[in-house]
């Protein structure tokens, strides 16, 4: 593994959110001083915290995985989660709910699971299910621990005795066929296979190797911690300033300082026009901005593609509806149509899949007395592929998401509003993401693994990248990681995440 040559003493860390903050807990681990500069007034980054009108709601992600990641951080300090966080394991994970009245109940737990599966679809699918997540826990302890928790300094390095692994699994075929190995039940199928949109690829064409992420999502468990997902960053900068990181709100870094022959950085310089020395820098902004700060984008052999996006609606409530979970999956009767109109022509599903979450079916405490908050999330196309006017289309297809939702059930939810925010894609490319998604650079082959955008900056030799944009990827999980394998590249330390199962 590449790492940053000369003194690593002093690191700036541009950006304390998840990426940012788990990258300074494990570089103050290993002894470097850290500034973390963060230009909004809180930490967090996408997982960031609005109150309105006494809700209290999470911006970014709702569903936590893998909480092992986070005791990582933590324990690179000399804590841990239990410590800073109350995480509560959702039982079910999920809810599915599908257009045919049916519904199913997702269970980590695997006899819970293998009885609702036969519930609902026979005990011929129980049996599929039970080879599904043997399969799934295979993937994953394969893609963990070589492909994932891994820096790679060239494609030569995804050669090994666990590509072959992979590849006699099946990772290199396509997921929703490979999911049909298992599970007839077209319904099934979606539960597993949903996840690849937050790779932004179709299960059609997306790598089986992605059914990692119904892994994390079905096998490993879903947790949430009392008191919203934005308490995880308040948690990990807190565990930072206690181990000695200096962060800085409201200190928005312009530019990169270089040493006269430009190859390392040797000073941040903020929009208020102090000068930050430094020995190395950690960039966690989206990668336009990554690439503003350098000076030029890398050069790649095809374009850049861009992750579908999502529009959200929080919606505080003076009622809830009993069919509900924390988690809800709201399945439309179309289901490679919506994919299509999600990832090539550019066009709003015309018969919509959603998640609703409902925090406050775990913690009351987010909402007024007697109260309710909901946030409901439908993937839409991005600014790339359907540059929208939203301040137009906005309030029509919020109308729409909401006529769609009593149409399922939930009779009445228009009426119930009593606070709400909406969030469109132009609300994303405003706050600084790429093509207006919050999800970042789609998973595509050519955008998968050591062909993603690399953490170690050619050309620059101390300064690394962290993030959703880089490696391994998208998702709370994986953006963990990448701090931690940024970490790895300036102090050379890199403990791998065991991989449980």
């Amino acid at each position: 593994m590449r790492t940053v040559p000369g003194r690593t003493d002093h690191v700036v860390v541009i950006g304390a959110g998840l990426a940012g903050l788990s990258a300074a807990l494990h570089l103050l681990g290993a002894g470097r001083r850290v500034t973390l500069l963060e230009r909004g007034p809180l930490p967090g980054g996408r997982a960031g915290r609005e109150d309105l009108a006494g809700y209290r709601l999470d911006t970014g992600p709702t569903v936590l995985t893998m909480p092992d990641l986070l005791d990582e951080a933590f324990a690179a300090v000399g804590t841990s989660a239990a410590e800073h966080l109350d995480l509560v394991p959702l039982h079910p994970a999920y809810r599915a709910r599908f257009a045919d009245g049916s519904g199913l109940d997702v269970h980590t737990d695997p006899a819970a699971m293998e009885a609702e599966v036969e519930r609902f679809a026979g005990a011929r699918e129980a049996i599929g299910y039970r080879r599904l997540r043997r399969w799934l826990t295979a993937l994953y302890r394969v893609q963990m621990r070589s492909f994932i928790d891994a820096n790679f300094d060239s494609p030569l390095g995804l050669l090994g005795p666990d590509l072959a692994r992979l590849a006699a699994l099946g990772g290199f075929g396509r997921l929703g066929p490979r999911i049909g190995r298992f599970l007839s039940d077209e319904r099934l199928r979606r539960v597993f296979s949903f996840q690849s949109l937050y790779a932004g690829v179709p299960p059609a064409r997306a790598l089986a190797a992605y059914a990692v992420i119904a892994y994390m999502d079905t096998v490993a468990g879903v947790y949430f911690p009392r008191g919203g997902m934005h308490t995880v960053p308040t948690a990990l900068a807190a565990a930072a300033r206690r181990a000695g990181a200096e962060l800085r709100h409201g200190a928005e870094a312009t530019a990169l300082e270089r040493s006269p022959g430009g190859t390392r950085v040797h000073a941040v310089r903020t929009a208020d026009g102090e000068r930050i020395a430094c020995d190395a820098v950690v960039l966690t902004p989206d990668l336009p901005a990554v690439h503003r700060l350098l000076g030029a984008a890398p050069l790649r052999p095809t374009r850049l593609r861009w992750a579908p996006s999502a529009f959200l609606l929080h919606a505080g409530t003076d009622r809830t509806w009993d069919g509900l979970g924390h988690h809800t999956l709201l399945f439309g009767a179309a289901w490679e149509r919506t994919f299509e109109e999600l990832t090539r022509t550019g066009t709003l599903m015309s018969d919509p899949s959603v998640l609703i979450t409902r925090p406050t079916t775990t913690d009351p405490t987010l909402a007024p007395p007697g109260r309710h908050l909901h946030y409901v999330l439908a993937p839409c196309p991005n600014l790339r592929s359907a540059p929208l006017d939203w301040a137009r289309v906005g309030p029509r297809y919020r109308d729409r998401l909401v006529t769609e939702l009593e149409r399922r059930g939930l009779t009445g939810f228009g009426t119930a509003v009593r606070a709400e925010r909406v969030v469109t894609p132009a609300d994303w490319a405003a706050q600084g993401h790429a093509a207006g998604t919050p999800f970042s650079a789609a998973h595509t082959l050519a955008q998968t693994g050591p062909f993603r955008s690399r953490n170690l900056v050619r050309g620059t030799e101390n300064a690394v990248l962290a993030g959703c944009g880089t490696v391994p990827g998208v998702g709370v999980p994986t953006v963990l990681l990448s701090g931690k394998l940024a970490a790895a590249r300036i102090t050379g330390l890199h403990r791998r995440t065991r991989a449980h199962g």
